[in-house]
């Protein structure tokens, strides 16, 4: 369309822009996040890597390449092999980084399935080398967790009742098979009926059914564990709360204790069988999740360590997540947790360990009154006093609350930018060992895009 007014414009002829001969150098700044994945992959030693590969076959891409796809694709928010994949030929920094060549999407989706556990060590290689370069001086620490989706849907999931209900009925329909087989001489069957073909196909339902039945039943047990221990403790806490005002406890009734064995609405998923249904913390509704933790060191903001489980709580994912600290980075001082890990075992192994754990007893309530929040001072509990009693008295010391209010702008902010910026909501590999793989690449990618900013800083 022609321009109506006499204004003169700059315009671009399209034809002619498809023949532009563009130099990598020119688009890439020498501090783009791209020359920093580079430089820092020949830094670390890829010898567990190679030591995989054999003498024999063709020439095969240099794990220095995909890695590199890999760590720039997850600190930039695009997980999906096949999307890396589009990016070698439309982006600039994955051209840059693929050195002009377009992978296959299943060279970069294999690669990442094979070495999960020799990315974990490169995870510890890169902590190393912002502690030798003292960018990591670990001391205090604070945990979080998060629920990030399976590769699952919950429409591929039965309930411990449905499947009680839907082995019964597969019985029956065997055993109608059966008689009918017996009687196939006398009896027209319906076209393309092959009776030993159907009889096969509910058995091997009833053998995924009892399987199914057997890890329910011990998710069963092993939540007893759980609140049996946790009604133990609420029991203890309230003797202790009497014994220390000399009045009963309120409430009508005390705590029930739990009811042991499975539940109608557990769970079984038949695509990833190892995630379970979890509530989402954002809207309240469940889904089919994995219960992701991470420890994050509140001076540099870097991830110490990282564990994934598919617990729905968070109180038994404390000590695993401080036990995966390095050992070459030391020992943190302190560590900050929120009210799901309070229990008595992780103070006790928190101290164990030399560790100073700060875990808050319960929430703490909105909007005080600032007559009330000032005129409360602590008051030193007795030596019998309950480890809740103990912890609340610490938590309102000037370090106590100095350490623990670190936490809300240390390690949120990092689950936030993972799940929010960077994107990061659903796994692409499934089981609890392919998941915590995954999770340990997305929080080294994380590591080194915030390793790029401080060191762009300095």
């Amino acid at each position: 369309m022609a321009n109506p007014t006499s204004r003169r414009f700059i315009t671009v002829d399209y034809e002619d822009a498809l023949e532009l001969t563009v130099s990598l150098r020119e688009c890439l700044p020498p501090d783009h996040l791209a020359h920093f994945v580079v430089s820092m992959i020949s830094l670390l030693d890829l010898s567990c890597i190679y030591a995989h590969y054999g003498d024999r076959g063709g020439k095969a891409y240099a794990p220095e390449i995909l890695l590199g796809l890999l760590f720039y694709g997850y600190a930039t928010g695009t997980f999906s092999s096949r999307k890396i994949e589009k990016k070698t030929v439309e982006s600039i920094p994955f051209r840059y980084i693929a050195g002009g060549m377009q992978i296959d999407h299943d060279t970069i989706a294999d690669f990442r399935k094979t070495f999960l556990v020799e990315i974990r060590k490169l995870f510890v290689q890169l902590l190393v080398l912002a502690y030798l370069a003292g960018t990591l001086q670990l001391g205090q620490i604070s945990l979080d967790g998060s629920k990030i989706h399976a590769d699952a849907s919950k429409s591929k999931a039965i309930s411990y009742k449905r499947l009680g209900e839907l082995e019964e009925r597969l019985r029956k329909e065997v055993a109608e098979l059966l008689a009918l087989g017996e009687q196939a001489d006398q009896v027209e069957l319906p076209e393309g009926m092959v009776i030993e073909d159907e009889i096969t196909f509910r058995k091997n339902r009833l053998a995924n059914l009892a399987e199914a039945k057997v890890i329910l039943e011990a998710r069963a047990q092993e939540r007893d564990e759980a609140e049996r221990a946790a009604y133990e403790a609420k029991m203890r806490a309230r003797e202790e709360k009497a014994r220390q005002t000399g009045r009963k406890p309120r409430g009508r009734t005390s705590p029930r204790p739990p009811t042991p064995g499975p539940r109608d609405k557990d769970q079984y998923n038949f695509t990833d069988p190892e995630s379970r249904i979890m509530k989402n913390s954002t809207d309240g509704g469940f889904n089919q999740h994995y219960n992701v933790q991470v420890a994050v060191d509140q001076d540099s903001l870097l991830i110490v360590s990282n564990t994934l489980s598919n617990h729905p709580n968070d109180y038994g994912e404390a000590i695993p997540t401080v036990d995966a600290i390095p050992a070459e980075l030391g020992q943190p001082e302190a560590a900050a947790l929120d009210h799901g890990y309070f229990s008595e075992n992780n103070i006790t192994q928190l101290e164990a360990r030399g560790i100073e754990p700060y875990i808050a007893t319960g929430r703490e309530p909105h909007h005080r009154n600032w007559k009330t929040y000032f005129a409360e001072q602590p008051v030193l509990p007795p030596d019998d006093a309950s480890p809740m009693l103990k912890m609340a008295y610490k938590l309102r010391t000037e370090i106590g609350k100095a350490i623990y209010r670190l936490r809300k702008c240390t390690v949120e902010p990092v689950i936030g930018i993972i799940k929010e910026v960077l994107g990061f909501r659903q796994f692409s590999l499934r089981g609890v060992a392919a998941a915590a793989g995954e999770w340990c690449l997305v929080c080294l990618a994380f590591n080194l895009k915030r390793l790029h900013t401080l060191w762009i800083a300095c």
